[in-house]
């Protein structure tokens, strides 16, 4: 399964996408859209809904996440952000794709183990699991949400195949949820021994 992880932003927004198969992860992409900040916010919207409509053309995932809503620094900064946000969703929902609602706790927590962690640690794992350099912080956190959004996905499919014997099509939205699933827990180890055998080398 190929997913698009969206970090929104009217100055920025970061994208990733990864392929998730079982207990594997692999990187297929990633980058930022950065409108011209001197213009309108109309165009700057429009910026991000063309940009993001050509990563969708490019890469067809299979299923779009993004974080949930947070309370912003002001006003202000929040609407911006939710405009960009609603901008990125409704291009995930003109190109046919759920999209998944994630929380940021559940990202930090998913990548790296703790809820609580910081920029630079999300970073890290994220270039532990994929073995890559994101474009910069917001592909980063992009990358991440995909991650989780991905395991989240498979989880459910997993559980919901078990119950009715029939595995169901993908289908995500908010996850609500603060504990990452174990199939994401298998792709950390792999990371963490491929480091240390690099290490001991």
């Amino acid at each position: 399964m190929r997913i698009l992880g969206i970090d929104p932003g009217i100055r920025r927004t970061g994208w990733g996408v990864v392929e998730q198969h079982e207990n594997r992860l692999r990187h297929v992409g990633n980058g930022v859209i950065t409108p011209d900040p001197s213009t309108t916010d109309a165009t700057r919207l429009d910026h991000i809904a063309t940009e993001l409509a050509a990563v969708i053309a490019e890469y067809a995932p299979d299923v779009a996440s993004i974080e949930e809503i947070f309370v912003a620094k002001s006003a202000a900064s929040a609407l911006k952000l939710g405009m960009a946000r609603g901008v990125a969703i409704m291009q995930c929902g003109g190109a046919g794709l759920e999209v998944a609602e994630i929380a940021a706790r559940y990202v930090k927590k998913a990548v790296t183990g703790s809820g609580a962690a910081d920029k630079k640690q999300v970073i890290a794992m994220v270039e532990r699991l994929l073995g890559v350099t994101p474009k910069n912080v917001d592909a980063a956190d992009a990358l991440a949400i995909a991650i989780a959004a991905g395991h989240q996905v498979s989880f459910d499919m997993a559980a919901a195949t078990n119950r009715t014997g029939v595995a169901p099509a993908a289908r995500v939205g908010s996850t609500g949820k603060d504990t990452p699933q174990p199939g994401l827990s298998a792709a950390i180890e792999r990371a963490l021994a491929r480091d240390a055998e690099k290490d001991n080398r």
